[in-house]
């Protein structure tokens, strides 16, 4: 497994989309950056750390063993992966907040952003990008933000949490070649932030509702069951799960 370290850089997902228009990747080659001048989050949201505090990591995946539409089993596995791997540092009250947050408690303490690379018509690759709050404790304006060091007291090794989560998301990665996509998830929905539980909601135009989480479907939609039993799939661009 090929790691890149950089001391500054844009953006890891940018810098390994790059990487790869000029040379094969090899799979799994990792960039891990001290410091991430222009780090994306989901629906190009900014995401903005201290320098040296926290893990700034993307690694490239092949993933031509699947179809479009079975893309977000990548993002099942990626987010299982770091769940795992928080859980083997005894990070308290872990969940995943669809699509791919990772809180502890209601704080958010990692995001992942997964972009495809595609050939022609066909997928190639994911780049998966992750933004661990590890050892930073303040957040400006971000009241669900949180971090590892501000959650336990302790002060982690960045180095040490990327190799664990390489190691899950490595075995998280069979998965997806094998096609075991009932197992992932039945693992992930498992783990769903609120899952069953009475929860608010806010769509698009920004009006409120209330609804429970059921699961997601095959192409990642959450199923969420509203009024009167009616079951209503929703994307990401169409429903924010409120805290």
């Amino acid at each position: 497994m090929k790691i890149i370290k950089l001391d500054a850089i844009d953006s890891t997902n940018s810098f390994l989309r790059q990487l790869s228009t000029i040379n094969k990747v090899d799979d799994f080659t990792t960039v891990i950056a001290k410091h991430q001048t222009s780090g994306k989050g989901q629906m190009g949201a900014a995401w903005k750390v201290e320098e040296g505090k926290n893990l700034t990591t993307s690694v490239f995946k092949r993933i031509s063993c699947l179809r479009n539409e079975e893309l977000f089993y990548v993002s099942m596995a990626v987010s299982l992966a770091v769940y795992d791997s928080l859980k083997k540092f005894l990070i308290p009250d872990l969940a995943i907040k669809w699509p791919n947050d990772i809180l502890s408690g209601d704080k958010k303490i990692c995001g992942i952003l997964i972009e495809s690379v595609v050939k022609g018509r066909d997928l190639e690759a994911a780049i998966i990008g992750i933004g661990l709050n590890v050892n930073q404790t303040g957040f400006d304006n971000l009241p669900q933000a949180s971090s590892l060091k501000a959650i336990t007291g302790i002060q982690y090794n960045v180095d040490e949490l990327l190799q664990e989560i390489l190691v899950h998301l490595q075995h998280y990665a069979l998965f997806i070649e094998e096609k075991e996509f009932d197992v992932l998830k039945v693992k992930y929905e498992e783990k769903l932030f609120r899952k069953n539980k009475p929860s608010t909601f806010k769509d698009k135009e920004g009006r409120l509702f209330m609804g429970f989480i059921k699961g997601v479907s095959e192409s990642g939609k959450l199923i969420l069951r509203l009024e009167d039993e009616v079951f209503r799939e929703f994307d990401l661009k169409e429903v924010r799960l409120l805290y």
